[in-house]
């Protein structure tokens, strides 16, 4: 059995953080599948890789020259290359990438090859072959991730390979568009590389020592979650801990592979179905929330007895496009919990919920 190891882009800054992650993997020899993240920052006043290909690639777009304001993201580059005393050449990607740049080629080709590059430098500096993501992580032609294709594929590609990097955040369109995913994206590129090869287990490299109870911004010292399902981490990431891609857990779900969350400090946290016989239950495994909603109160008696009530105030939800977060009811209240800015941009909705509020019926 095998493992599948992500490193997300602080773990892969620069030079030194590359040569921590050789260490980590080449310390367990189950650690055969490995998915990179583009380069993050090295200190607090860095820019991170994808941050400067957005850029660049708009400043292509207002006429500036391609190679020149590509310049500092290949010396990015050429300097883990130089540090690591590597012998190999981007020059050639370096050159394809400026020139789909003036094509215009889109916004996630631009985003995907900080991945891209990182997936080569890590494969060669390994001794590990590369997969480009873009030949076997696939999207349908409207941009909708398509799991099945993208599961043979993987499962074929890496059956011929024992070792093995395959870059995160992205994939291809039929027509060979690159498309990426949402930004964390690589933890769900790591998520269907385990389900693909039906790995022993999913290990998330990350800068931080897994799941809190509560956010450290808002309470000291919260404890580390050891173990987590499935569920519960879907709920959390939901609510705002932003540990993991809320939807990384669905392909690895699906096969029963346990995630771990971990750095090279810490155990970090089991994500897994069921947690355990002998570990400690906590009635609350954690808290989290999230910001900028606003709640619509509805007042009426005896609403529970009436009938198709609610089913009137979620059409009007419906009709105006918008979504609701929580519905809490009591006997003669309801309150609908919606988001501010979407809330903002359909002003009718208040008024035509009043409207049902104060019918006869």
């Amino acid at each position: 059995m095998a493992k599948v190891v992500k490193f997300g882009g602080s773990s892969l800054a620069d030079a030194n953080q590359f040569r921590k992650v050789a260490q980590i993997i080449r310390s367990d020899r189950k650690r055969r599948y490995v998915v990179p993240s583009a380069p993050g920052k090295r200190s607090p006043e860095d820019i991170k890789v994808t941050d400067m290909l957005y850029s660049c690639y708009d400043a292509v777009g207002l006429g500036r020259n391609a190679t020149a304001e590509f310049l500092p993201i290949a010396d990015r580059f050429d300097g883990i290359i130089s540090d690591l005393g590597l012998t190999i050449s981007l020059d050639n990607e370096y050159e394809k990438i400026t020139e789909n740049f003036k094509k215009r080629v889109g916004r996630d080709y631009a985003a995907s090859r900080g991945e891209y590059l990182n997936g080569i430098i890590l494969a060669n500096y390994l001794g590990f072959q590369f997969v480009d993501a873009a030949k076997c992580v696939f999207f349908t032609a409207n941009g909708d991730f398509d799991p099945d294709l993208t599961d043979a594929c993987l499962s074929s590609v890496l059956g011929g390979y024992s070792e093995a990097v395959i870059p995160g955040f992205y994939g291809a369109k039929p027509d060979g568009t690159i498309q990426t995913f949402s930004r964390g994206g690589s933890d769900f590129t790591g998520s269907v590389v385990a389900k693909a090869i039906n790995a022993e287990m999913y290990e998330n490299w990350t800068d931080v020592s897994g799941f809190l109870a509560a956010d450290p911004h808002v309470v000291e010292n919260p404890e580390i979650i050891d173990y987590i399902t499935y569920k519960e981490l879907r709920e959390l990431s939901y609510m705002g801990a932003s540990v993991l891609h809320q939807d990384a857990i669905f392909p690895v779900r699906a096969a029963g592979i346990p995630i771990n969350i971990r750095n090279t400090n810490a155990p970090g946290t089991m994500i897994v179905p069921e947690a355990p016989e002998g570990t400690e239950h906590k009635i609350i495994t954690g808290i989290a929330g999230k910001k900028h909603f606003s709640v619509i109160s509805i007042e009426k008696d005896e609403m529970n007895s009436e009938v198709g009530f609610l089913r009137r105030i979620l059409t009007v939800l419906d009709n105006e496009g918008l979504g609701f977060e929580h519905i809490p009811t009591g006997i003669d209240t309801m309150s609908i919990v919606v988001s501010t800015e979407e809330l903002n941009s359909h002003p009718d909705t208040v008024r035509y919920i009043s409207q049902i509020t104060h019918a006869n019926h």
